[in-house]
């Protein structure tokens, strides 16, 4: 299979996993970002959201998984749940087998979300390089997180999200904090700071990005660059 070109865009929480490092091994195009839904963009309308088993009980449990697959179809137009794991283990992991195949059944059933199954990392890396693979060349907005939608806060929210280590939650309290995104992106690193979960080298990253575009459009008018 020719490698050449293929892009996957990464959950930085997926670091830990080791399927990002596997990626990067056979020469993928691997960008790690802040994903607030799903683990692996494989093109530009399929995601893939990956569980290992046991994480997949805890889920059904702590009520995550259902509200991950609304916001999958919500968003994406490809959405996949993979799961990682000997589906033989699920007795040692679980008394009542049948907590498993019913959240199963209602991620196929109700959320129509296609379900497929790993041994472990290293085919779970191959199975996102033959996604990727797919139909050739790679084409559309690859980071897409949300689809176009009228939702005003859906909207405001993707805004935020595409800030350097931003993910939904954060998102979602910087909007209150703040009440717009221009708020927000106008706010000093001391305002930012009081925001639970941003860190001091977090809040250097975003504003470096939102001010590093301003020095450089400021150098290319001096050059005469720039009309």
């Amino acid at each position: 299979m020719n490698l050449n070109g293929l892009r996957i865009v990464a959950d930085e929480r997926e670091k830990k996993s080791g399927v990002p490092d596997l990626l990067r091994s056979v020469g993928i195009n691997l960008e790690i970002k802040t994903l607030s839904i799903g683990d692996y963009i494989v093109k530009p309308e399929t995601v893939v959201e990956r569980k290992n088993l046991k994480d997949f009980l805890v889920s059904i449990f702590d009520g995550r998984l259902f509200n991950q697959c609304q916001k999958l179809k919500d968003h994406y137009q490809y959405p996949i749940i993979l799961i990682e794991g000997n589906l033989s283990d699920l007795g040692k992991i679980s008394d009542n087998p049948f907590i498993f195949y019913g959240a199963i059944s209602s991620i196929l059933i109700d959320f129509k979300i296609p379900i497929t199954n790993t041994l472990d990392i290293y085919h779970t890396s191959k199975l996102l390089i033959s996604m990727s693979s797919k139909q050739g060349a790679i084409q559309g907005n690859f980071l897409k997180k949300i689809k176009k939608s009228t939702n005003l806060k859906i909207q405001q929210l993707s805004i935020l999200c595409s800030l350097p280590g931003i993910g939904e939650k954060t998102a979602e309290k910087l909007l209150n904090k703040f009440g717009s995104p221009i708020d927000v992106l106008n706010a000093s690193a001391v305002s930012l700071s009081k925001i639970d979960g941003l860190s001091p080298l977090r809040i250097k990253k975003i504003k470096k990005i939102l001010e590093e575009h301003m020095k450089y459009t400021k150098q290319l008018t001096k050059q005469g660059t720039l009309n």
